[in-house]
């Protein structure tokens, strides 16, 4: 079993990430719970975070000292001002974030319950403008580096991700892939064996398999590269290619506020740590404790940690190489 590494040095180290991805404005509802089709539940606090699972993702890798880079697009709009400012004073590179004129920025409605669960609907905007002409326009420009780490995830067209993708790649390039919403993954991308990291709704809808393990089997069969299934309040399962045994990675018990973000905090902290030339599953085993913190504080980034409140976080005691039982969706 692979063993954990200490974190207590990881912030004097810098690895280059550069994500290709959404950039949204959350609106978000607050309500007893989540309701049914056709039902109407009265809310209660209602709030406005800055969103959109590449922004997410990458304040989550530059919180934990990775130097990023946004490859996106917002609309030339109050909000689209206000999301690249947020990304800004986060310390994310958006000198690559176009801006959209006539198209405005992409908005989600979420809406959280008292346990802290989620419905999230999104109108990507000028997140659709993202295609490969903008993206290898923008990553011309970028300085790749060894151990550098492209991130990409599915609120951008498919046409964007490959063209990442293949450019990350050629140039020696990790390429990560957070596959949701999930769609069926184009050839030309799995040509790059992205490390997938679904959690486990996106797994099974990608593989066609119920159970986490067989579905990260089938995916790591396909891509010829690892699987990361990430699975709410039970932790994580790393297959590091499909005859592997596979390695459950439990989340400590903690009190949640609000889920939202929690798998984009995974997937950030995720490929932060593979930018410090980390192995991937202590890297996995990082990016399960970021989770984890995350969900005690309203919004998607909230609770994002930075690297001090990471090393003060509570650590599992031990990881287990066995099949996952069910739990909720990461």
């Amino acid at each position: 079993m692979t063993r954990s590494l200490p974190t207590a040095d990881l912030a004097l180290d810098h690895g280059q990430v550069i994500v290709v991805g959404s950039i949204n404005v959350d609106m978000v509802v607050r309500a007893p719970r989540l309701p049914t089709p056709a039902e109407t539940v009265l809310g209660g606090t209602y709030g406005r975070h800055f969103g959109g699972k590449g922004a997410n993702q990458a304040v989550a890798a530059a919180r934990l000292g990775a130097q990023v880079t946004f490859v996106g697009a917002v609309g030339s709009d109050q909000s689209g001002d206000e999301s690249i400012a947020a990304l800004a004073a986060e310390g994310v590179d958006i000198s690559l974030v176009a801006r959209t004129a006539g198209t405005p920025t992409g908005v989600a409605l979420i809406v959280v319950d008292e346990a802290g669960e989620n419905q999230i609907v999104v109108a990507p905007g000028a997140n659709s403008s993202v295609d490969a002409r903008l993206v290898s326009s923008a990553m011309s420009s970028y300085a790749y580096t060894a151990d550098g780490v492209l991130l990409a995830n599915f609120e951008v067209p498919d046409e964007a991700v490959v063209a990442a993708a293949r450019l990350a790649a050629a140039n020696g390039m990790r390429v990560v892939l957070n596959p949701a919403p999930a769609r069926a993954l184009p050839d030309e991308l799995v040509a790059a064996r992205p490390i997938l990291v679904p959690n486990r709704l996106e797994a099974k809808t990608i593989s066609g398999e119920d159970d986490p393990e067989a579905a990260a089997r089938t995916l790591s069969r396909r891509t010829g590269a690892p699987v990361i299934v990430t699975l709410g309040a039970d932790g994580a399962l790393v297959v590091m290619d499909a005859d592997a045994e596979a390695v459950h990675l439990p989340a400590p018990h903690v009190r949640v506020v609000d889920t939202t973000g929690a798998g984009d905090t995974f997937v950030g902290a995720l490929v932060a740590e593979l930018s410090l030339a980390r192995p991937l599953a202590d890297a996995a085993r990082v990016a399960v404790r970021a989770a984890a913190i995350s969900v005690g504080a309203a919004g998607a980034r909230g609770g994002m940690p930075t690297r001090a409140q990471l090393d003060a976080a509570p650590r599992p005691a031990r990881d287990a190489a066995r099949r996952a039982e069910p739990d909720a969706a990461g």
